[in-house]
């Protein structure tokens, strides 16, 4: 059970202390029996008057709309139905556009405006509002009441000494008699609420009216407390007049849904708090799901809770939240800040801290506190860097404690201390020390708590309006670094000079300077210009003087290859102040500029480094203080934040020679575009057969990417049918769609402004200008056509392969610095295999079967000079060489290729897959990935949660999955453990090849400064636990992947930390972002991998994007501190392939009903597009599984069923009308009754506000509505959150998915999951689609386990990219380690 709650009114706690809401204000004061009884009732007969005046104004079936005009009330029997059809494969009928109504003229309404007539007391609608039938007879007033036989044993309230009764058959009602809640704030608005019911003794049990003593007109009621449950499902509920105390039992029949919903809300308060306290990660989304999945207890009568539900009873819900939260210990986390609060807080709009103020302090117990998962299992050195680094970070000026800061606006804060609390207690006005420094516990601001939560990490990408241009990559340029020089020490050479070049430079191998020897070789420190800056340090590469005849003119030089310091590199703060790494800068500085003399040392891997993991170091080093000593292990890259092993030196051993100059230099060499082996001049040109581009070597009959706006085509794909889209909004009716006004011209997950994918073209001359330089290097081209460049229409050049090309005969010529690499181009007669299996090689591949006449606009058989021996006929007359195209030659083109496939297969064969360990695994999205890039085998996986454990187990029958917490994995392991206590083989140090997983991050406060409870928090954080796997089992490939938003965490410490600790194993390691988007699926999902490599292997790149994505996904780089961090990803600007869409993705899944649950039904069709085909596994499978979607409520139901079909549709395009639902209730019209400060009034005048605070005054919970098409929550709280754009959105046939979520909520974070056609949110067959995952991939569980797994599962093309990558780096290292009998091959940098 839960512990007690001091606040309003619920206590979630078996005991019996009572927490109340009081009439009076903050101040709490009970009123007397004279103002209790000073102003006189109306009557009865006034009231019904009032009542019947307003039905006969209302009987023309006219209602008041929202902005006061007179609307008519559609009837039951014109209300469209809101059920989707059973039949599971009903032919699309041609619907009518549901949505905004367009109108030719734009009328003015000349009837008068009317506000809803209200209840001026209780604020009722008159429409609405219940009357109190009558006292029975014989019923007495209160005092009167108490004076009874059978209440004479007096059992009272210790604290304020009145009598405590149990009263039965109640109702509440207001001096007009009108029924009212007493939990709507009307007590605390001082509105006087009276009660009538059967009292009985406060031991009686039986909640009959039997023997009990009638009573009427009892109060008025000054609070209502709660005191926590009856052992049972029932709250205990009660209110306190100026004579008595009274617990309410049953309530009178007319009086009955007043109190269901009070009991209702209580419950749902208990269930939310529990889940929170269990779960205090979860979403918005989760917490839904745990509300709709609760069964109500039988007294409510209700079937289940809706998300609905959730929202109405919102305010009372976070106000539980923070009262449980008010009984926390300083070292436990509030409730209120977690993910899912403040997105319900955000969504509802709720006032925090608004009724703190008006209720009695009850002291409470403490409460248990359940832990949310075990202590972290660390290795030696990851333990180490945490503590180092922590030691001095905690902020020692408050005792290790951050002081608390107010908002200064809720109520919360301009309370006054209570100095009964610790906090209080310990501050000097209260006679204690003030060393704690913490604000009162009656006092802790709300609004801080998720202001600060805010800031923190979320896991969504969110799309910008404004994008900015993505910038080219530079070539590395070498920087000054501005110095210090000395006059005053005398320089002198030492020895001979040992050559003197052609360069006018005499070098020399030492000098003095200050008496201190210097020689090539040393390491010194050189102090810059700017104070407070640390002393660089360099190596002495070489020393020389300047030859002049003036002998002022005459400079004695040194040239230092410089080191960066780890404060200087991205680890920053966190890095060793010792560490020095190895980077491509030097300099020319005067001899002058030297400081000082310093040591450095190398510390080359262990010997046995893969089985140092856990134990300590057996090498003695010298100590480096940072000053005067330091050690290095690492190259470093600047630009893409890359530590590398130190590059082999491949120059020669001779002066004047730099390491770093050598590399700088090949690099700018290889950025230069470059013609070789020329074969003739002609007309003005010089003929090449072959140009060097960026590392790359193009010859004659080699096709490449070039940039869209290459060159243009001579005919473009027809235009589309105009589709359907969203009307102007002077052309409807703003009373029927009054929030249709809050829309724009941009529409979420459009790819309308997406880049266009690479020209693709055949090298057919190679030459330069003989009047210009020798790097102007121009290009001759055929173009290839895509099917979208030609006149056929954009729908049938969806259904065509992606790789498919028409080839030409339309020349271009192009600049070779335009080139973006090359591509294999074939034609599909001269393919010994399939397209489809010619293709699954490599993503550089494409195919033609036709040519393409742009005058004719016809498609051709290809001629023989665009096959392969056509083409090698063309390269031989270009070099000059005579052949003849004979069937020879046609059969030496087939064993050309049969010889291609063979070393292909070859390649891909010649390593050992590695042995995977994925940690907190999920599904397996990551391990598949990896076995469709054929680099590894899953031998291992851990994995807590039970059904996506076996999921994994489903898709992954050979491995041996574990079930177990990673900590306590861990710990077996390390502990000698060799199998667990299931019996399974644990895998022992030397068994894991590469290990993958996303750990899960759990929330930091939004202070960039680390507190001594949120230190202790990350390092016993899950990712602590996977470095110390990384550092135990020391694989050969490291990844961890995480959202975007772990390289931001606390100030970037949590990525720092975590490079420092791989550093310190002595892994390469680097960081990225990569767009899932880039490499395939429909859906943006921006994610944060992390790579690394073991000394010795090659480092992965980042992989390339194959597919163009719109530039509102969001940017690849990063900043950390006051460096940019860009990966080495080029394509910035465009891609191989075009965008993948939501068409493309699930156009040919069959058509299904909201709620629909058949777990394997058949296609019922072909696959239509590229992507179908591949993730339908070519074809070969008939049934297709779990494309079963979330059953959603009645009012759901009807509001999806309304959300037109066109691009952007959402939640501001429903009308406000009435409509029957499904279960026949009928759904309200929403009442705009307040002006807006913000967006005015309508066209007709008509009011926008639907709560007092869009006035500016505070929110009054009277206003809030229920049951409406339009959810009152969105108009309540859109102006200040982009109008909630996309809640209730459709998806878009051309354009792509929010990132996948874990529960498709159409009011969740990401609420564009309705289905583009369908009146449903998405199938999890549909967003398993959107992540990539092939048909055939199984999943476990119910639907809302499947929709978790999917929603937490890393895209498996996006892993398959990255393995690709790793898949290189295997390649590398057996060609590295078969050439080292000869020369060492250097490791592939960066640049």
């Amino acid at each position: 059970m839960l512990g007690e709650s001091s606040t309003s009114s619920v206590v979630i706690s078996p005991t019996p202390q009572k927490q109340r809401k009081s009439n009076g204000g903050s101040s709490g004061r009970q009123a007397s029996i004279m103002e209790m009884f000073g102003h006189k009732a109306k009557r009865k007969s006034e009231a019904v008057e009032a009542i019947k005046t307003n039905d006969n104004e209302d009987s023309n079936h006219e209602s008041a709309s929202p902005d006061g005009k007179r609307a008519r009330i559609h009837s039951p029997q014109d209300a469209p139905g809101c059920s989707a059809s059973d039949k599971e494969n009903e032919e699309p009928t041609n619907r009518v556009q549901s949505g905004p109504t367009e109108k030719t003229t734009k009328v003015q309404s000349t009837k008068p405006r009317l506000t809803p007539a209200k209840c001026r007391e209780c604020k009722q609608l008159l429409e609405d509002i219940a009357l109190y039938p009558g006292d029975p007879s014989g019923a007495e007033e209160e005092f009167v009441v108490l004076t009874h036989d059978s209440l004479s044993v007096f059992v009272g309230n210790e604290d304020t000494g009145r009598p405590q009764h149990k009263i039965t058959d109640f109702c509440v009602y207001d001096k007009n008699t009108h029924l009212c809640s007493f939990d709507a704030g009307l007590i605390e608005k001082n509105i006087e609420l009276y009660f009538s019911g059967v009292v009985k003794p406060v031991y009686d049990e039986d909640s009959s009216t039997d023997n009990g003593v009638p009573g009427k007109r009892f109060g008025p009621i000054n609070e209502w407390w709660t005191a926590g449950f009856d052992g049972g499902e029932r709250a205990l509920v009660g209110f306190s007049t100026a004579f008595a105390e009274y617990f309410l039992m049953e309530p009178a029949a007319i009086y009955q849904n007043y109190w269901t919903n009070l009991q209702e809300k209580i419950y749902m308060s208990k269930n939310v708090i529990e889940f929170l306290s269990d779960n205090p990660a979860a979403v918005y989304e989760d917490l839904v799901n745990r509300i709709q999945t609760a069964i109500p207890p039988a007294s409510l009568a209700i079937a289940k809770f809706t998300e609905d539900s959730l929202l109405r009873h919102a305010q009372f819900v976070v106000e539980q939240v923070e009262s449980y939260d008010s009984a926390r210990t300083e070292a436990e986390d509030a409730l209120i800040g977690t993910p899912c609060m403040r997105d319900l807080i955000h969504l509802a709009g709720v006032t925090l801290g608004k009724r703190r103020a008006a209720r009695n302090l009850v002291v409470k117990e403490k409460k248990h506190v359940k832990a949310s998962s075990t202590k972290a299992t660390t290795t030696r050195l990851v333990a180490e860097i945490m503590e180092q680094f922590f030691q001095d970070t905690v902020d020692s000026t408050t005792g290790h404690k951050i002081r608390r800061h107010r908002c200064g606006t809720c109520e919360v804060c301009l309370k006054p201390d209570c100095g009964e609390c610790s906090a209080c207690k310990d501050m000097v006005k209260f006679g204690g020390s003030g060393r704690s420094k913490q604000a009162c516990v009656q006092r802790k601001c709300p609004n801080l708590q998720v202001h600060q939560d805010d800031s923190n990490m979320e896991d969504v990408d969110e799309e910008k309006e404004v994008v900015a241009e993505p910038s080219k990559p530079t070539a590395p340029t070498k920087s000054a670094h501005k110095v210090k020089r000395s006059t005053k020490s005398r320089v002198e050479w030492i020895g001979e000079p040992v050559v003197k070049s052609k360069d006018q430079r005499t070098y020399y191998q030492s000098f003095k300077l200050g008496g201190v020897l210097y020689e090539v070789g040393d390491y010194v420190s050189v102090l810059p210009d700017e104070s407070g800056k640390e002393p660089y340090v360099g190596l002495l590469a070489y020393m020389w003087e300047t030859d002049s005849k003036q002998e002022k003119k005459r400079e004695k030089m040194i040239h230092v290859d410089w080191f960066l310091r780890s404060s200087e590199t991205v680890l920053q703060e966190a890095g060793d102040p010792g560490e020095l790494f190895l980077v491509d800068e030097c300099e020319d500085l005067n001899v002058q500029c030297v400081n000082s003399k310093v040591e450095v040392h190398h510390r080359p891997p262990h010997n046995n480094w893969y089985f140092m993991g856990g134990v300590e170091e057996d090498r003695q080093f010298p100590k480096c203080d940072g000053s005067t000593s330091f050690y290095y292990q690492k190259w470093y890259n600047p630009e893409h934040a890359r530590f590398e092993d130190p590059p082999p030196v491949n120059g020669k051993d001779e002066p004047g020679f730099c390491a770093s100059c050598f590399r700088l230099e090949n690099i700018k060499q290889k950025a230069i575009p470059k013609a070789k082996k020329e074969i003739r001049k002609d007309s003005g040109k010089i003929l090449y057969s072959a140009a060097a581009y960026n590392g790359v070597e193009y010859s004659i009959g080699d096709c490449v990417y070039l940039p869209p706006d290459a060159f243009s085509f001579k005919t473009s794909a027809s235009t589309p049918k105009k589709k359907a889209s969203a009307p102007l909004l002077e052309n409807l009716d703003e009373d029927e769609y009054p929030e249709y006004y809050r829309k724009s011209t941009y529409v979420k997950g459009s790819n309308e402004l997406v880049a266009k994918p690479f020209r693709i073209a055949r090298i057919i001359s190679i030459y330069c200008p003989a009047s210009s330089k020798s790097d102007n290097v121009k290009l001759k081209v055929t173009k290839f056509y895509r099917p979208e460049n030609t006149h056929k229409s954009l729908k049938s050049t969806y259904y065509s392969d992606l790789n498919l090309l028409y080839w030409s005969d339309e020349e271009a010529t192009v600049d070779l610095s335009q080139v973006h690499g090359k591509c294999q181009v074939e034609c599909e007669y001269d393919l010994t295999v399939s397209p489809s299996e010619y293709s699954r090689k490599g993503h550089d591949r494409f195919y033609f079967s036709e040519g393409y006449d742009s005058n004719a606009r016809a498609f051709v058989e290809p001629p023989l000079k665009s096959r392969r021996s056509g083409i090698n006929q063309m390269v031989q007359g270009y070099n000059e060489v005579k052949t003849k195209l004979t069937k020879i030659t046609k059969k030496w083109t087939k064993e050309l290729v049969k010889k291609d496939n063979a070393e292909s297969e070859e390649a891909s064969a010649t390593f050992d897959k590695l042995r995977t360990l994925d940690v907190f695994s999920g599904c397996g999205g990551l391990s598949e990935g990896f076995h469709q890039a054929g680099i590894a085998e899953s031998s291992y996986a851990i994995e807590l949660w039970e059904p996506a454990a076996q999921a994994f187990r489903l898709n992954n029958p050979g491995a041996t999955v574990f079930t177990e917490d990673c900590n306590v994995f861990l710990e077996m392991v390390m502990s000698g453990k060799e199998k667990s206590a299931c019996g399974q083989r644990l895998p022992q140090k030397g068994d894991v090849d590469l290990l993958c997983g996303g750990p899960p991050c759990q929330g930091f406060s939004g202070m960039n400064r680390f507190n001594s409870r949120e230190y202790s928090r990350f390092k016993n954080s899950l990712v602590v636990s996977y470095l110390s796997y990384c550092d135990y089992y020391r694989p050969r490939f490291f990844l961890l992947e995480n959202v975007r938003n772990f390289v931001s965490f606390k100030n970037c410490m949590v990525l720092k930390l975590t490079l420092a600790a791989l550093v310190k194993m002595g892994y390469q390691c680097t960081f990225g972002i990569l767009q899932a988007g880039h490499y395939g699926v429909a859906q943006t999902r921006r994610r944060a991998i992390i790579l690394a490599a073991a000394p010795g292997e090659n480092l992965p790149l980042y992989p390339e994007p194959l597919h163009t994505f719109s530039a509102r996904g969001g940017s690849i780089s990063a900043q950390v501190g006051d460096k940019k961090i860009t990966s080495n990803i080029t394509r910035v600007f465009s891609a191989p392939f075009r965008t993948i869409t939501v068409r493309d993705t699930m156009s040919d899944l069959p058509r299904i009903p909201n709620g629909h649950s058949k777990l394997e039904i058949s296609y019922r069709g072909e696959s239509q597009s590229h992507f179908q085909r591949m993730i339908r596994a070519g074809g070969y499978q008939d049934v297709l599984r779990d494309h079963i979607c979330k059953d959603m409520s009645p009012l759901v139901a009807a509001r999806m069923g309304l959300i037109p079909l066109f691009p952007g549709a959402d939640w501001r395009d429903l009308p406000n009308k009435q409509v029957k639902l499904s279960d026949g209730t009928m759904t309200k019209l929403l009442r705009y009754e307040h002006r807006d400060k913000k967006q005015g009034k309508s066209s007709t005048g008509a009011l926008r506000g639907v709560c007092a605070c869009a006035t500016g005054a505070a929110c009054d919970p009277l206003d809030r509505q229920f049951n409406t098409l339009i959810p009152w929550c969105l108009p309540h709280t859109g102006n200040r959150h982009n109008h909630w754009a996309g809640l209730y959105g459709r998806l878009d046939w051309n354009g792509y998915f929010s990132t996948t979520v874990t529960n498709p909520e159409p009011m969740g974070k990401q609420g564009r999951v309705l289905h583009p056609e369908q009146d449903r949110v998405v199938s999890v067959r549909e967003c398993a689609r959107s992540q990539g995952f092939p048909d055939t991939y199984r999943f476990f569980g119910t639907i809302m386990d499947k929709h978790r797994e999917v929603g937490n599962a890393v895209p498996p093309p996006m892993a398959k990219a990255i393995g690709l990558e790793i898949k290189k780096c295997l390649l590398w290292k057996i060609s590295h380690e078969s050439s080292k009998s000869n020369e060492p091959a250097a490791p592939v940098m960066s640049g």
